[in-house]
C-alpha cells in the first residue's frame, strides 16, 4: 500500500482548494460582521432616541416647574425689601450662571466614542487574529 492510499480526501485538497476555502469563509466571516455592525449600530440608535424623548419629557416638565419656582423666589425677595426689579435680575443673573455651567458639561459628556459599536470593534480584532492564525 502507497502512503496516498492512507491519506482521507481531505488530505488530497490541493493549495488552491484550500486558499479558495479560506477566501470564502473569511468572506462569510466578514458579511456576518456586517450584519452585526448593522444590528449593533440600530440598537444604539433606538437607544439614543429613545433616551433622547425621554429627556426631552423631562426637560420640558423641569422647565415649566423651574418658572413657578422662579417667580416665587422673586415674590420672596421683593418682599424681604430687595424690590421686584433687583429681584428678578438676581434670579435672572443666577439661572443663567447654573445654565451656562449645565450646557458646558453636558457638551463635554455628549462624546461621539458613546456611540461606536464596542463589541464589533472587539469582534473584529478576534477574527483578524484568527485569520492571521490561519494563514500562518
Amino acid at each position: 500500500m502507497s502512503n496516498t492510499d492512507d491519506r482521507s480526501p481531505a488530505d488530497n485538497r490541493s493549495l488552491a482548494m484550500l486558499v479558495s476555502d479560506l477566501a470564502q469563509q473569511v468572506t462569510t466571516l466578514l458579511q456576518t460582521e456586517g450584519r452585526l455592525l448593522r444590528a449593533e449600530l440600530a440598537e444604539k440608535a433606538s437607544n439614543a432616541g429613545t433616551g433622547a424623548v425621554e429627556v426631552l419629557g423631562g426637560a420640558i416638565c423641569l422647565v415649566a416647574a423651574l418658572v413657578v419656582l422662579l417667580q416665587a423666589l422673586v415674590i420672596a425677595l421683593a418682599s424681604a425689601g430687595l424690590g421686584p426689579g433687583w429681584s428678578a435680575l438676581l434670579v435672572g443673573v443666577v439661572v443663567a450662571g447654573l445654565g451656562v455651567i449645565l450646557l458646558r458639561t453636558g457638551k463635554a459628556s455628549m462624546n461621539a466614542s458613546e456611540l461606536a459599536p464596542e463589541r464589533t470593534q472587539d469582534q473584529l480584532k478576534r477574527d483578524a487574529r484568527v485569520i492571521k492564525e490561519q494563514l500562518r
